[in-house]
């Protein structure tokens, strides 16, 4: 700051020490050296962050894909193969997937709907067995033979049903009702919704199927949302077990429900 006022006090003709002229030209050469690396500074982080936001952006839509993607093939797999029981393709054996029970043991109204669709198909001759696949991991909760009961209800013979006690997802009773029971075709029976997922996956582990809508009264929007929210993930859920981890469910010896 001295040199600074000596060198502006002083004439042009009149020198000034050679220490503040050295100590002025130093000052004057880190202040101009100062400005471009703040620039470079500032660039490098701009780049940095415009970077990062096409990171996250780019992450975002792969995650959107992936987690779209697999609704939309399970989707465009099950066009034309969707019907109504009256116009489902005859086959020996249709396949009811599990859905809850209530507190008392009986059916949920999701799981009434298929048993009664099924009871349909096989009142209506289309199905010769009904086989009915739920979770019965736990002594006081047994799917598979709420279903039974209800079925049995509705006028089919015990000895057309056939139960299967280890069906806890959608790819567990596909599995086995190849692994276990000897199927290589089959109706499955379960709600709109859930209809593309059980199709591909059933028709990803080896079984020829069509499916039979099970829509027979109007659920709440709420429950519908719930329901499709879920489903997009299982969705996600059954490519991984199909293309990736291939688990094998809880098995046993075979039992074929045909012998020809």
């Amino acid at each position: 700051m001295n040199c600074l006022r000596t060198a502006l006090s002083t004439s042009y003709k009149t020198s000034y020490p050679k220490k503040c002229y050295r100590r002025l030209l130093t000052n004057f050469y880190k202040t101009v050296q100062k400005q471009p690396v703040s620039g470079k500074i500032a660039a490098m982080l701009k780049r940095i962050f415009k970077w990062v936001g096409q990171a996250l952006l780019f992450a975002g839509i792969m995650s959107l894909l992936g987690l779209l993607l697999p609704r939309l093939i399970t989707y465009l797999y099950s066009l034309n193969r969707i019907h109504q029981v009256d116009e489902a393709p005859f086959e020996r054996v249709a396949i009811i997937f599990g859905a809850g029970l209530r507190r008392d043991g009986t059916p949920t109204a999701v799981l009434r709907d298929r048993v009664e669709t099924g009871v349909n198909l096989y009142l209506n001759g289309r199905v010769e067995k009904l086989l009915m696949s739920g979770d019965n991991r736990y002594i006081d909760y047994n799917e598979p033979e709420a279903m039974r009961r209800y079925a049995i209800s509705l006028g089919v013979p015990d000895e057309d049903i056939i139960l299967d006690y280890a069906g806890r997802r959608t790819y567990d009773t596909c599995y086995r009702a190849k692994a276990i029971f000897g199927l290589e075709s089959a109706l499955l029976v379960t709600q709109r919704f859930h209809l593309p997922r059980a199709l591909f996956l059933c028709g990803a582990l080896g079984i020829k199927s069509s499916g039979v809508e099970a829509n027979n009264r109007n659920y709440w929007k709420s429950s519908l949302l719930i329901w499709n929210v879920r489903e997009q993930l299982a969705t996600v859920t059954a490519f991984l077990d199909v293309l990736v981890d291939k688990p094998v469910p809880v098995l046993g010896q075979p039992e074929p429900i045909f012998l020809d």
